[in-house]
């Protein structure tokens, strides 16, 4: 072989290779020698990694295949293996050399016999009917005349014409047909999300979203409608918002699409016919409603015409009614005048009357009286009330003013402790506490000098201590001179 050693130990025949020689001669023979094969067998162990590659064990009464299908690869298969699931699965047999181990990648599964096939249906029927997924509460009712129809169909087989044909013959509606596989391992993934594409259409937009679904299939063998008993279809369809009819196969065919679905159509015929109604019967049952409410309008009217008509016999005639009150009307009319005239008369003999008492002194005496009375009045309105009130603003501010003042005084007294703060601070920063510790200040004039160089340039120099400045003068005489004592800080007044 080409992989063997190129030294082998002197003395020895056999030749040496490394594991990885062996792994991959071992891999390329499993692989030259099998191929692509099929294997049957009882689906054992399951697992899911978090990567989404799925391990299984394909299983007979005496030995176990290690079986593999890629992530990549799970959404090709038709059957998803299942634990006690009798199958045949197809694939590529190879080994993986780091664990020295074979196994078989598969990327098709087929259940093995119709058997198989009802015991897992049965199985997941169970499991959604634990779940709640068939009550009948949880189903929503058809609307009676929708708008808009979305049917989830093959759309080159004979199910779509005759779903269409039937809505055309019955009441024509807007449909929107969502193209799927109805058969095979596309079906599954395909009429799932048809049905979730349908639920997320917004209503009234460019496409909108349909009132109603149909899922259509033609009859045919459990293999064939298999995908519409895949759990992930039955699962769409009972989140459906949107009210669904399953049409799936002829009247004996039964899928788990049609427990969960909110109506069951044994055909795809029947499914468009409970859609819809019957244009022609709606139009004569609206005429004949018509004709009921007209009869019913017009029976109304005479009944209640012949009843006013009674009425009015027993009423007395109008000219009978008119007679009392016109005679009525001429007797008062006859006795307005002269009672105008006594009422006049009578007036003017009261006003006489009281004319006569009416006299200049009278008057005065009235105006006398309601002037005393005006004096009253006045003398008992006092202004008490008002000197009270400004007598309590002016206590009012008082008080004010004395806590503006206790406030005042209270700040200026903060704010000089804190100025005395901050000249202690000043003083311990400057340099003069420097000059404490035994270090000098050396000035030519008003600059400081801190280099040799610059004080051999000047004639005279000052130099300040703690205590005292010091000048050396032309002839190098130092005379001293103290530093006055400065004057306290003049704080000011502020009050």
């Amino acid at each position: 072989m080409s992989d063997l050693l190129d030294d082998p130990t002197p003395g020895q025949n056999t030749p040496e290779y490394t594991v990885s020689d062996i792994s991959g001669e071992v891999k390329r023979t499993l692989e030259g020698a099998f191929g692509r094969i099929r294997v049957r067998g009882e689906v054992g162990r399951v697992f899911k990694a978090r990567s989404g590659h799925l391990y299984y064990d394909i299983k007979d009464d005496r030995n176990v295949l290690a079986c593999t299908t890629w992530k990549g690869q799970i959404t090709g298969l038709s059957v998803v293996p299942e634990e006690g699931l009798e199958v045949v699965v197809t694939g590529r047999l190879t080994a993986f050399g780091a664990q020295s181990k074979y196994n078989l990648n598969v990327d098709e599964v087929a259940v093995a016999g119709q058997g198989a096939l009802m015991a897992l249906l049965e199985k997941r029927k169970k499991q959604l009917e634990s779940e709640g997924l068939f009550a009948a509460e949880r189903k929503k009712p058809l609307p009676y005349l929708p708008q808009i129809i979305g049917v989830v169909t093959s759309p080159s087989g004979a199910v779509i014409r005759d779903i269409l044909h039937r809505l055309r013959d019955r009441f024509p509606r807007k449909v929107l047909i969502w193209p799927v596989a109805v058969q095979g391992a596309n079906c599954a993934p395909e009429v799932t999300r048809a049905i979730e594409g349908f639920n997320q259409l917004t209503p009234g937009g460019a496409l909108p979203r349909p009132d109603l679904i149909i899922v259509a299939r033609g009859g045919g063998s459990i293999e064939d409608l298999w995908g519409f008993n895949e759990e992930s279809v039955a699962r769409s369809a009972a989140a459906s918002q949107i009210p669904l009819i399953s049409a799936v196969g002829h009247e004996t065919d039964t899928t788990l699409i049609d427990y969960v679905s909110d109506r069951r159509a044994p055909t795809p015929t029947a499914a468009a016919e409970l859609a819809v109604p019957v244009r022609m019967e709606l139009l004569a049952w609206t005429g004949e409603q018509g004709a009921r409410l007209s009869r019913a309008a017009t029976d109304a009217v005479q009944r209640r015409s012949q009843r006013l008509r009674d009425l009015s016999r027993a009423l007395p005639r109008p000219d009978s009614l008119l007679n009392t009150p016109r005679q009525r009307l001429d007797l008062i009319a006859d006795r307005l005048a002269p009672a105008l005239d006594r009422g006049v008369q009578n007036h003017r003999l009261q006003m006489v009357k009281l004319s006569a008492h009416l006299r200049p002194s009278t008057l005065r005496g009235l105006v006398t009286t309601r002037q005393e009375a005006l004096r009253n009045l006045a003398s008992r309105l006092s202004l008490r009330p008002i000197q009270r009130e400004i007598d309590q603003q002016r206590q009012t501010i008082s008080r004010l003013s004395e806590r503006l003042n206790a406030a005042q005084t209270t700040r200026l007294e903060r704010l000089r402790q804190q100025m005395e703060a901050t000249d202690r601070l000043r003083e311990t920063l400057s340099y003069k506490a420097t000059l404490e510790r035994g270090y000098a200040v050396v000035r030519a004039g008003d600059q400081v000098v801190t280099r040799k160089a610059e004080a051999e340039k000047h004639a005279s120099l000052e130099i300040e201590f703690a205590d005292g400045k010091l000048s050396t003068g032309p002839a190098g005489v130092a005379k001293s001179k103290r530093a006055p004592k400065p004057p306290a800080p003049d704080q000011g007044s502020l009050f």
